[in-house]
């Protein structure tokens, strides 16, 4: 069905597809046993999959990367299309709008998006009233935060601290986004000494809501794959030294090369097939100058089994698709996994976990 469908979505406005696909993802949960339906035809069940990180179980490592449920409101049938995990937002404190339309371009002679969407939102407040309301998925669903736009840079870490503090009961990890190319001078945040700082302050509030709740939730760390190695090796460090739970690589970035539509003009942040090589090398890297010291998630250009595995073996535990859910479609998640059940067969493997950094 989904060539079909997506003649007819690649017709459309990409900002209206997305829209569109939102809505009918909502009308799907309201409808009872749709979900339980789904499931049994998406949901990929092994053990061989089974991933543990940072205290939590993901029943298998394929992840929804933040971007697709900016306001937390389709998260319950995402899960039911056979993700080990879901990531909402990114989630600001206050509702914010984003930049100027038109925001979102598909370049599908590259296999590729480009938006500068900007953190549109509906704010934390109206996210847990979502959690709230809508039933929890038996998969992990992590919360990416940012700052609104009109925060100054010397109080972001406030923002963070709010986001996390305001949905801590709600989450089962959080996302430190200080590395989308699309809110000015976030990336700054990224710099050492900013960063120490921004960690001390966000860990630190986790500490405190750890006592208050007796609950712990892992926090990870985005960075962007535009950092030069010696940016991200700084990058790494300092989030071992601060105690932060792992890194996510990578956001989108501000490179052309190579690329074919002439919509790669437009400014924004790229994400899909071209950013699969830099993605997978920052991944080799990391996981190289942390010693595996610090768990690993990667994202960028995923789009079958190959490619997951190729992250997981360069260092990666989980891996999240965006950009390849649009061009291959919802049954990417099950896809994914069947075809790493069979990698993993060929190469003698009893688990996913035993191919995380095989080929270091």
């Amino acid at each position: 069905m989904y060539p079909f469908v997506k003649n007819m979505l690649f017709r459309m406005d990409p900002e209206q597809a997305h829209e569109w696909t939102i809505k009918n993802l909502m009308r799907v949960q309201r409808i009872p046993g749709t979900l339980s339906s789904l499931e049994r035809k998406m949901v990929v069940r092994d053990p061989r999959l089974n991933v543990k990180l940072g205290g939590l179980t993901f029943p298998n490592p394929v992840g929804l990367a933040a971007g697709f449920d900016k306001h937390a409101q389709v998260y319950p049938a995402c899960a039911a299309l056979g993700f080990g995990f879901v990531e909402v937002g990114t989630l600001t404190p206050r509702p914010q709008p984003g930049n100027p339309k038109p925001r979102l371009f598909r370049l599908p002679e590259d296999e590729a998006v480009i938006n500068r969407m900007g953190f549109n939102n509906d704010g934390v407040r109206q996210a847990a009233l979502h959690f709230q309301e809508l039933p929890r998925p038996a998969v992990p669903i992590g919360i990416n935060l940012g700052k609104n736009k009109d925060t100054p840079q010397e109080e972001a870490a406030s923002d963070y601290r709010k986001g996390l503090s305001s949905l801590y009961r709600q989450g089962d990890y959080f996302v430190i986004n200080i590395s989308s190319p699309n809110t000015p001078n976030l990336r700054d945040l990224q710099h050492a000494e900013s960063l120490k700082r921004l960690l001390g302050e966000v860990l630190g509030e986790r500490r405190h809501l750890r006592e208050q709740t007796g609950e712990v939730r892992p926090v990870f760390l985005k960075v962007a794959p535009d950092l030069t190695k010696e940016q991200l090796t700084e990058a790494v460090l300092i989030g071992l030294e601060k105690g932060i739970d792992g890194v996510i690589a990578t956001n989108t970035t501000l490179s052309r090369k190579g690329l074919k539509n002439p919509l790669h003009v437009e400014k924004g942040g790229l994400s899909g097939r071209p950013l699969a090589p830099l993605s997978t090398e920052i991944i080799r890297h990391l996981r190289l100058v942390s010693e595996g010291k610090i768990p690993l998630i990667g994202v960028g250009g995923v789009f079958n089994g190959a490619d997951a595995y190729e992250k997981i073996r360069a260092g990666a535990s989980l891996i999240q698709v965006y950009t390849g859910m649009i061009y291959r479609g919802p049954s990417i998640a099950r896809d994914i996994n069947l075809e790493l059940l069979k990698l993993m067969e060929k190469d003698g493997l009893a688990s996913i976990a035993d191919a995380v950094g095989l080929d270091r």
